[in-house]
């Protein structure tokens, strides 16, 4: 009798995995598959609205109300993906709440005021065992990491100080007011929630960006994994003159996956303070800007790699690796791919770290290097899959849409003496700059998706340049500075980007051989003549692949929500919405047997589509 009980434990379990959305990535290992079908290539175009949840509580006075949006209520985005959970739908909110809705029709059913503001990106789902009930975990961005009964919505007394840890704590290396926070949801295996770090980007000492691993049931600390190595231990000879002490930076800001079978957690490792100065921290630079994996039980490493050797572009690794195979002459490789700011794509061996496909260390310019520092003579390329994103610029790359934007990037261009421009190991300079990707990257934060049967990834880029000058401090050191009123290489009125198009696309790699399946232009620019307008556009977000043949992405700064032919690369449905959908989307099947698509949607945030609004959006068949 025990055993039935234990298998239809397991099978429902299961039930949940296929219609449900239980952790960021769908599994946890960030693949973002529904297997569902009911919305697919034949019937998608008819999809309609089926609700909108308005993040902003009822009740002008209410106190989570008064508090706002924060930094700015216009521009602040909210980047938050829902999850779905036996019969039930959780997210953070930009009003510092954490609500459970109803997922067929998003109506409240509780709401949990942390009074501390949330993590963006969201929260993670633990199932709960004999000791526990089914909890919520969720980070603040002061510091904080909470346990929520996922039932009722109240802290768990037996996590920490009453449902809350003080994650600061042992973390800020003697700066009592440096910042520290969660930006991104943390991740469950077995008995551990494991957190990341939000810390500064400059000055070069701060709070540390280490890993950490806590108990589920009480908060204790488990394990901590050191981001910059300690004296002695492996990596610390990569920092010259033990510069990594007290450093800030090198910390997981965005998304960690997991390898359930084997224990493996993933962990895409920021780049080092300061940002785009490294003379007071010659080397290497381990394990900035580095894919790093450890047993998630222990914090013991297994491997590494790292994607860019003395990092002085805020190239950070920031996207979710995504666990997926390779097959290759019918034998299976376990691997995991790694999307990087500069537009490349690294397929690695999960177990073992090594490439797939090639990597090739090549050298990069070294003699434009700021005074002081020393520029790393080589860096890792993929020998595939090639580029994503625009990696260098010339004058006659300016676009020609228009005379007279033309005009106005060509006198940007033009102006003291013309821009040091370069690609992604160009460095800035004291000349104005224009480096491709820009800082924001080809690739940031943006989850990909995976279809398993067609072997395809999905990712999105996006193609404008930085525009920066570096200005000397009075201790030696420099500082990035803007130019001409913008750090984009673009017309901040119109934010049309100055090279020419694409500004933004959608790939399908073949992630069996390397190759583009294929790639089409990711949003339009209205404002141009109806023949222009497929430029595609800026973006941020993610997409999310379905069993209906379909992708579904917003991520585009043109305030559209779209479904592509995964097969094809056709768009076969579009949707004007309230503002920008910066998020990734998520889709599950409602007690009522309807499958449902939803994204979340406020516009804000570093593309500079301002927008006050606060909606979940959620779209089924008619």
């Amino acid at each position: 009798m025990k055993g039935r009980c234990f298998a239809l434990l397991l099978a429902a379990a299961a039930a949940r995995g296929q219609s449900d959305w239980p952790v960021y990535g769908h599994d946890p290992g960030g693949q973002r598959y529904s297997p569902l079908a009911q919305i697919n290539t034949s019937n998608v175009a008819t999809l309609v609205r089926a609700w909108t949840y308005h993040m902003k509580p009822t009740g002008a006075d209410s106190e989570p109300a008064r508090r706002g949006r924060g930094r700015g209520d216009a521009n602040r985005s909210w980047e938050v993906t829902p999850l779905a959970v036996d019969g039930v739908l959780y997210l953070t909110t930009t009003y510092h709440r954490v609500v459970a809705l109803e997922p067929e029709t998003g109506k409240e059913i509780w709401s949990y005021d942390a009074k501390h503001p949330l993590a963006t990106r969201g929260l993670e789902y633990w199932g709960g065992d004999r000791q526990s009930p089914p909890e919520l975990f969720v980070g603040t961005e002061d510091g904080r990491l909470i346990a929520i009964n996922a039932k009722t919505g109240k802290p768990v007394p037996g996590f920490g100080n009453e449902g809350e840890i003080d994650l600061r704590d042992g973390m800020l290396n003697g700066f009592p007011n440096a910042p520290f926070g969660l930006s991104s949801p943390p991740v469950v295996y077995k008995d551990a929630v494991i957190t990341g770090a939000h810390v500064q980007e400059f000055p070069s000492f701060g709070a540390s960006g280490d890993t950490r691993a806590w108990d589920v049931h009480s908060g204790k600390l488990l394990w901590r994994f050191h981001a910059t190595p300690l004296p002695g231990e492996p990596g610390s000879e990569t920092w010259a003159d033990n510069s990594q002490k007290n450093r800030s930076g090198t910390n997981v800001w965005g998304l960690m996956t997991v390898d359930t079978r084997r224990g493996i957690l993933y962990m895409p490792y920021g780049e080092p303070t300061a940002d785009y100065w490294g003379g007071d921290r010659k080397g290497k630079n381990l394990y900035g800007t580095s894919l790093v994996a450890v047993d998630a039980l222990t914090g013991k490493m297994k491997w590494y790699f790292q994607a860019v050797h003395h990092d002085t572009w805020d190239y950070d690794l920031a996207a979710p690796p995504v666990l997926l195979d390779v097959v290759q002459k019918g034998r299976k490789i376990p691997a995991v791919a790694q999307l990087t700011k500069m537009g490349f794509l690294f397929i690695l061996n999960r177990e073992t770290g090594k490439p797939v496909f090639g990597v090739e260390e090549r050298p990069v310019p070294t003699a434009d290097a700021l005074p002081g520092d020393e520029a790393w003579p080589t860096q890792p390329f993929p020998v595939k899959p090639p580029p994503l994103a625009r990696n260098s610029f010339r004058r006659e790359d300016i676009a020609a849409l228009t005379a007279e934007h033309q005009k106005f990037c060509q006198d940007l261009f033009d102006q003291d003496g013309g821009l040091h421009a370069g690609g992604p190991f160009t460095h800035y300079s004291t000349q104005p700059s224009v480096i491709f990707p820009s800082s924001i990257g080809g690739g940031n934060w943006n989850p990909p998706s995976f279809d398993p049967r067609l072997g395809y990834l999905f990712v999105n880029t996006q193609d404008f340049g930085s525009l920066n000058r570096m200005v000397k401090n009075p201790d030696g050191s420099y500082s990035r500075a803007g130019f001409a009123g913008a750090n984009r290489f673009w017309d901040p009125d119109k934010r049309w980007p100055c090279n020419q198009p694409p500004w933004g696309r959608l790939f399908a790699i073949n992630v069996n051989t390397g190759d583009i399946a294929w790639q089409v232009p990711l949003g339009i620019t209205e404002d141009l003549p109806a023949g222009k307008q497929r430029t595609g556009r800026p973006n941020l977000g993610g997409s999310v692949a379905t069993a209906g043949g379909l992708v579904f992405i917003g991520a585009t700064d043109d305030s559209r929500f779209r479904a592509f032919d995964s097969k094809t690369g056709a768009e076969l449905w579009s949707v004007k919405i309230e503002a920008s959908a910066h998020s990734a989307p998520i889709s599950y099947l409602g007690k009522n047997g309807k499958q449902y698509v939803v994204v979340t949607a406020t516009g804000g945030g570093f593309l500079n589509d301002r927008s006050s609004a606060d909606t979940i959006i959620a779209f089924a068949l008619p």
